[in-house]
């Protein structure tokens, strides 16, 4: 079961006012005001994030989410960002595991820098995880491609491999790198070795291969032996010789980094068609894909451009897997409380293909896969939305906060869109709820003195703030929103796209109707 203090698995029923509360007679609109009733709304559920807990429900941090799909069960892999400062810090990696992608269970921590004797203690960077049958073992073993950076090769960084007999660990490193950082010469920096990805086919011929393939700036790609912990020397040399058993290819456009490799299934699950790398375009990153016909040969043909920059995350890293006839595409963002690039969390959204191939523009969300959306609309039919934006390139531009919102009668759909979820101040509290916009997930209608914007939670009273209590429509009909960090100060539409904390008297501009938006 997801475990998360703001997140609730499942609402409390069917209906948007699902119920009038006890009456308080302590809580008044004003002295000549009926007794207001305490009432609570349906939850969106199963939204994002997918992860950002640990066993005891303790809010945690993890980026570069990597899904692996074993029987009836995904597994995620993330590093441990532990991060207070706006650099990283990752000590170890991660387990999740789901048999549905919305119930999560944290499986705990399945390798740790402090059990890598080459390896820095806090850079547990992207990895990724794959079953292979070990011929020798006579069963099915788990081989855990990481990177970190390298103490035994100039302090580049470094791939790593570790292995296990579980999907969850605990895992067991080799004792050296798979692909040392000098290796790959002709290197822009110290980070080109990064990011491993890995996949294994069959060509027309049966004849498996297993391909890794890596790099920040660079993009390489090799062949891996039977063992799958070494790289496969072609000519037998007992050399492994860059440029010929590892290979530079050119890279996509406007590539930096995150490689993940992917092939499509049919329905009985053989592979077809071209291979595709996704990967991380630009700065600040969105996410791109590029197509070819051979891993090791062929030439990386641009796609395009599939999900902009994250709205709380100046990095993001992708996973592509299928899982029970559906394509989806796992990835992270900062949309926790004190997120950020270096405080990240997965989540996840549907991928889908046309008939050549060509991936849907895939929008960041904080819905997911989850179920409920909502609209909130006052007296005159209006709705409440966010001025419409791109997110910016420019990290100047974040963290975004105090951003307009408000009652409009020409807002775009996708900016009317809200989850409504446990209120962040008290997420046991049933009449406590939290709104956070839809398509920029991690912001939230936040209290600003006595303004109501937009704004991500950087920690502090936010959480608080980004909290109302919700009461019987002030005019007697629909919903008002009570402020928990102001009480008795209540949500109030003042004018085109402007909100405000009023103490209520006005109770048409206090009053409102949420309502479910179609899927």
């Amino acid at each position: 079961m997801k475990k998360i203090w703001y997140r609730l698995g499942v609402a409390a029923g069917s209906v948007l006012l699902l119920c009038s509360c006890a009456k308080n007679p302590d809580e008044k609109k004003d002295e000549k005001s009926e007794e207001i009733k305490a009432v609570s709304l349906e939850y969106t559920k199963n939204a994002n994030p997918l992860t950002g807990f640990d066993s005891d429900g303790n809010l945690i941090y993890g980026g570069d989410p990597a899904a692996m799909v074993d029987g009836d069960t995904v597994y995620l892999y993330t590093g441990h960002d532990v991060a207070t400062d706006e650099a990283y810090n990752i000590p170890e990696w991660q387990c999740y595991s789901s048999k549905d992608l919305k119930d999560w269970n944290y499986e705990g921590v399945i390798l740790s820098c402090q059990d890598i004797t080459w390896a820095d203690k806090k850079s547990a960077w992207a990895a990724q995880t794959i079953k292979h049958y070990d011929k020798e073992a006579g069963k099915d073993r788990y081989y855990f491609y990481f990177c970190s950076w390298d103490s035994t090769s100039e302090g580049k960084q470094s791939i790593g491999v570790a292995v296990a007999d579980s999907p969850a660990g605990p895992f067991e490193d080799i004792g050296k790198p798979i692909v040392k950082g000098t290796v790959t010469t002709g290197e822009s920096s110290g980070w080109n070795d990064i990011d491993p990805t890995v996949w294994i086919d069959t060509d027309e011929n049966g004849e498996e291969h297993r391909y890794l393939c890596w790099g920040n700036g660079k993009n390489y790609v090799c062949e891996l032996n039977e063992d799958m912990i070494s790289v496969k020397d072609y000519d037998g040399d007992g050399n492994v010789t860059f440029g010929k058993d590892i290979i530079e290819k050119k890279a996509p456009e406007s590539y930096t980094e995150a490689p993940w490799l992917y092939r499509r299934q049919d329905e009985n699950g053989k592979y077809y068609g071209d291979y595709y790398l996704f990967y991380a375009y630009g700065w600040r990153e969105q996410m791109a894909y590029a197509t070819t016909d051979d891993l090791m040969k062929g030439e990386w043909k641009f796609g395009d451009v599939i999900m902009e920059p994250s709205a709380t995350s100046n990095t993001n890293h992708m996973s592509v897997i299928d899982f029970e006839g559906e394509t989806y595409f796992i990835y992270h963002n900062g949309c926790l409380p004190k997120g950020s690039g270096f405080r990240r969390v997965a989540n996840i959204e549907r991928m889908e293909f046309d008939e050549n191939g060509k991936i849907s523009y895939i929008p960041e969300t904080a819905l997911g896969i989850g179920e409920g959306l909502f609209t909130i609309a006052d007296g005159d039919g209006k709705l409440l939305s966010h001025k419409a934006f791109q997110n910016s390139t420019n990290d100047k531009d974040y963290p975004y906060m105090g951003l307009e919102a408000g009652f409009s009668s020409d807002s775009e759909k996708e900016d009317a869109l809200w989850a409504i979820v446990p209120g962040k101040d008290d997420p046991d509290n049933e009449n406590y709820v939290s709104i956070e916009s839809n398509n920029k997930p991690g912001l939230y209608l936040t209290v600003v003195n006595k303004a109501v914007r937009m704004s991500q939670d950087v920690g502090g009273n936010l959480g608080k703030a980004q909290t109302f209590r919700t009461v019987s429509g002030l005019n007697g009909k629909g919903v008002s929103f009570e402020s928990v960090l102001s009480p008795g100060m209540y949500l109030t539409n003042v004018g085109e796209n402007i909100l405000k904390l009023t103490d209520g008297k006005d109770a048409e501009a206090c009053t409102f109707f949420v309502e479910k938006a179609e899927q």
